[in-house]
């Protein structure tokens, strides 16, 4: 049986050590390890990422699913997944949406979430046994339901080409909703959906490790988190509502 609590404390403390990290290293000659197409890889994702999977193991016999380092195991029924840095392009650009994200797993089923804000130093965590939070204060969806009201975040998956009638499906997504927010961060996104200052995050394509964490928050916000289609590489369908907005 899982104590949260203690995997709480887990997951809290090697993400805030991961942040204090990052934080330290913005000032320096961040080394580019990859910059193909729309794909962006810093040394610095690397080592943060290095930095919370030896906490993490130290503290806990879960496996780890990582962005950047990939399985430390073979996949239990339960198991943690980190992201070190997401949203790295906007942090190497000096755009302050970005954070730390790391998630714990029951199958395809996130079930424990901590997301530092390390930019604004909040702190986004919940499990399936207790509510949201940011910091030491309670966080809940919104109550709006009409889409015609309410805002969706989304992203454009990074890949090189897109169809037409990829593109054809997005604007006639839009067109029905106030407000389209595309942020450059999924695990802020889902804080956002989760703290009520969007209703929907929704996404096709994005890597289990930008969301895992963030489903886990909105869920114990009082909202409801879909992840399918999972493939091999661990991409994943996404959508996470308020659970009042009209489909």
């Amino acid at each position: 049986m899982i104590d949260f609590n203690h995997s709480l404390e887990i997951a809290k403390s090697a993400a805030l050590l991961a942040g204090e990290f990052i934080l330290k290293s913005k000032a320096t000659n961040l080394k580019i390890l990859l910059n193909e197409a729309r794909d962006l890889k810093l040394q610095l994702d690397l080592d943060a990422e290095n930095i919370i999977k030896d906490y993490i193991s130290a503290h806990s016999d879960y496996s780890i699913l990582g962005e950047e380092t990939g399985l430390t195991d073979k996949l239990e029924e339960h198991y943690w997944v980190i992201d070190p840095l997401d949203g790295t392009s906007n942090f190497l650009r000096g755009i302050p949406i970005s954070c730390v994200s790391i998630a714990l797993m029951h199958d395809l089923n996130p079930i424990l979430g901590v997301i530092y804000d390390f930019n604004h130093e909040d702190l986004y965590f919940g499990h399936k046994e207790s509510k949201a939070f940011i910091n030491n204060q309670e966080i809940q969806v919104s109550s709006l339901s009409l889409k015609n009201e309410s805002t969706l975040v989304t992203g454009i998956p990074a890949k090189t080409n897109y169809s037409d009638d990829e593109f054809s499906g997005l604007i006639s997504t839009f067109q029905s909703w106030k407000k389209i927010r595309m942020i450059g961060s999924a695990a802020m996104a889902a804080v956002y959906v989760a703290a009520g200052k969007a209703e929907t995050y929704q996404e096709n394509g994005i890597f289990l490790w930008d969301i895992a964490a963030g489903a886990a928050i909105v869920n114990a916000a009082g909202g409801i988190a879909f992840i399918n289609n999972l493939q091999s590489d661990y991409r994943v369908d996404a959508k996470f509502s308020n659970n009042h907005i009209e489909e």
